[in-house]
């Protein structure tokens, strides 16, 4: 007997409907005619023990006890889920054979991975795991991946970079979260002081911004425009470019900051004739924007309609699950492989008939036309997020819909022409100085036909020139002097705060760490970070005022009582650089975990040895509740259990 384990039930239920009829339906599994059964987790079966499973002692807080280290690591059932994996255990017993069916990412692997190794599966039965690769619950999708199952063992190095940064986070967060909170409690600081190694660095991105905000002392800057005519008079402007010479008068930012210089610059230019010195005209192509990963979705999606991204996670689930309308959301990818451009045409068939707005878009579009989202080599476990064939979006709610439609138009630009534009440069001289007007004039709108003009990232137009000529003279009627002050940096919003979380090395001066956050995930995952910033607002730590996101008393005097290393992301550039070993075979599991363990007793020590002042008379944020009460997590968001120590 073949045993499939998919990761969840709708899953499950996706892989039965294709394979030998008639089923039986029995509690926890389904039956298939032709012996094979299929079974499920539900999420996380299973989940870190506490430090109290490991000894008693550990239950209460006490600073002898730091650092906890388990000798031997273990992990317990989740509360609810022991009658599931008592069906699993039995039919893993049964089974012949086992197909891995866990969500295609790293912790979707480790999740089906932990529970055959929990039930004592036999080595060569461990050996023989086939692994299935679903991402899209239509019928088509699932019947594809099944002709396509792979060895398990290919995707060890990535159940051990899970479960090593699981074990990791579970270490730091402990201890630490344990050692502050202790010493916080010497201050009459009442609350649990939560540290992680995602979530403190996100809140001490926050606490910067706004502590510099509130700091920010605005600088006055002058520009100065050339108001120039043709001999037919024709006007444009154009902005002086400061010379060498005038460094003494400028920020590093190349701005004028003396008024008077500016005022002789447009006296010297008025009632003055001007050269067109440089004229570069050049036609510029602009191909459309990749498909959606879930970050990139969850960004668009805060901008366009204000969802937080643990919203845009939720809906994007429900559209991937309930309705089977889109493919795995949790993905980091944007791009496709090859092969699914032949789904193209029953693609956006389906699209036309879910969404009345996208009909016309449809019809526009070349099925025919293969971009640059089509990449193999940059499709690894999991593709982009992009509608499935499926028709049927009668039952959608109203903001299901909202981002199926941003999620199948985006889908669609694929298909369209590149934006094309003309960008005309001029460079015009006035004595000895220099100045610079630029224009963009569209041709062909292409893909950007499909977006409204209010939301067009860019203008088509900026600056509307007269036909100029290389040597053409003109004629400069005045000078303007335009007073400007600098600007503080804007408090985060949910786009702007997913957006900073993913490009986190923007945010990191050292340039070797520069490099290492490029090349990975960012700060968190996409499968984290909705949860790691809705636990920051659950627990108090940060707070909404409209749009703004901001940090509350309690988290701005949280960061003030830790160490700069516990706030700023350079630890996780380290940690993804060696998690990122592990998956690709070059590092092993105890050469990340040894030095960690090893590193624990400084960071103990450095918490014992500070007493956060800060924390003194701050009061506690209160329990925040749902409506669903205290302990409820939807099977759905298997993830949130690993944000609440990261």
């Amino acid at each position: 007997m073949r045993l499939y384990i998919a990761e969840k039930p709708s899953l499950g239920r996706a892989i039965a409907a294709v394979l030998p009829k008639p089923h039986k339906k029995h509690e926890g599994y389904i039956e298939l005619g032709n012996g094979d059964c299929v079974s499920w987790c539900v999420g996380h079966l299973l989940e870190q023990a506490e430090p109290g499973d490991y000894d008693e002692s550990w239950r209460s807080w006490q600073e002898q006890h730091l650092p906890i280290v388990p000798d031997d690591w273990q992990l317990k059932t989740r509360k609810g889920c022991h009658k599931q994996l008592t069906v699993l255990r039995k039919l893993m017993k049964l089974a012949d054979e086992l197909v891995h069916a866990g969500d295609p990412d790293r912790e979707g692997q480790l999740l089906v991975d932990e529970v055959v190794h929990h039930c004592k599966v036999p080595q060569a039965k461990r050996q023989g795991m086939k692994r299935l690769l679903v991402s899209d619950l239509t019928p088509a999708a699932v019947t594809r991946a099944l002709g396509q199952l792979r060895s398990n063992r290919e995707f060890v190095p990535l159940s051990v970079s899970a479960l090593a940064r699981s074990r990791a986070d579970w270490l730091y967060g402990i201890n630490l979260t344990r050692a502050y909170t202790l010493q916080g409690r010497k201050v009459n600081y009442t609350g649990v002081l939560s540290v992680g190694r995602v979530q403190t660095p996100l809140l001490g991105l926050v606490v910067r911004r706004d502590l510099a905000i509130e700091s920010y002392v605005p600088k006055p800057y002058y520009e100065v425009l050339a108001h120039l005519e043709t001999d037919g008079g024709e006007a444009f402007s154009a902005k002086w470019q400061p010379s060498e010479a005038c460094q003494p008068y400028m920020d590093e930012e190349g701005r004028v900051l003396a008024r008077g210089l500016a005022e002789n610059v447009a006296g010297r230019i008025s009632d003055q004739p001007a050269t067109v010195s440089s004229l570069v005209k050049t036609r510029k192509n602009q191909a459309a924007p990749l498909p959606y990963n879930l970050s990139a979705l969850q960004i668009d999606a805060a901008k366009r309609f204000g969802f937080s991204a643990q919203r845009v996670l939720d809906l994007a689930q429900a559209l991937y699950e309930r309705h089977q309308l889109i493919t795995y959301p949790r993905s980091d990818s944007r791009h496709l492989p090859a092969q699914q451009h032949g789904d193209a045409s029953r693609v956006t068939a389906a699209i036309a008939a879910n969404s009345d707005s996208l009909a016309q878009a449809v019809a526009g579009a070349d099925t025919s036309r293969r971009g640059k989202a089509w990449n193999d080599a940059k499709v690894e476990a999991h593709h982009a997020v992009i509608p499935t064939d499926k028709r049927g979006a009668g039952s959608l709610s109203a903001d299901e819909r909202k981002l199926y439609e941003l999620i199948a138009r985006q889908y669609l630009l694929q298909f369209y022409p590149d934006y094309r534009f003309d960008e005309t440069r001029v460079e015009v001289t006035i004595g000895t100085g220099l100045f610079r007007a630029a224009a963009r004039v569209a041709v062909e709108m292409g893909w950007k036909a499909l977006f409204p003009q209010k939301e067009r990232s860019d203008k088509e137009e900026s600056i509307s020139l007269p036909r100029l000529s290389e040597g053409q003279s003109l004629h400069c009627r005045r000078g303007e002097v335009v007073d400007k002050l600098t600007q503080p940096p804007k408090h985060f919003t949910d786009a702007t705060l997913l957006a900073a979380m993913t490009n986190i090395a923007a945010h990191v001066s050292d340039k070797a760490l520069k490099s290492i956050l490029k090349e990975t995930d960012g700060l968190g995952t996409e499968a984290t970070r909705a949860g790691i910033i809705e636990l920051l607002f659950k627990r108090g730590f940060l707070t909404r005022q409209g749009k703004q996101i901001r940090a509350t008393e309690a988290g701005r005097a949280l960061i003030a009582s830790l160490p700069e290393s516990a706030t700023t992301p350079d630890m996780t550039a380290r940690w993804e650089s060696a998690l990122e070993s592990i998956r690709e075979r070059q590092l092993s599991y105890q050469g990340f975990m040894g030095p960690l363990t090893e590193q624990l007793q400084a960071l103990v020590a450095g918490a014992r040895g500070h007493l956060p002042e800060s924390l003194r008379g701050v009061a506690a944020p209160g329990r925040r509740r749902g409506k669903g009460g205290r302990g409820r997590r939807k099977s759905s968001d298997k993830r949130s259990a690993a944000a609440m120590t990261e």
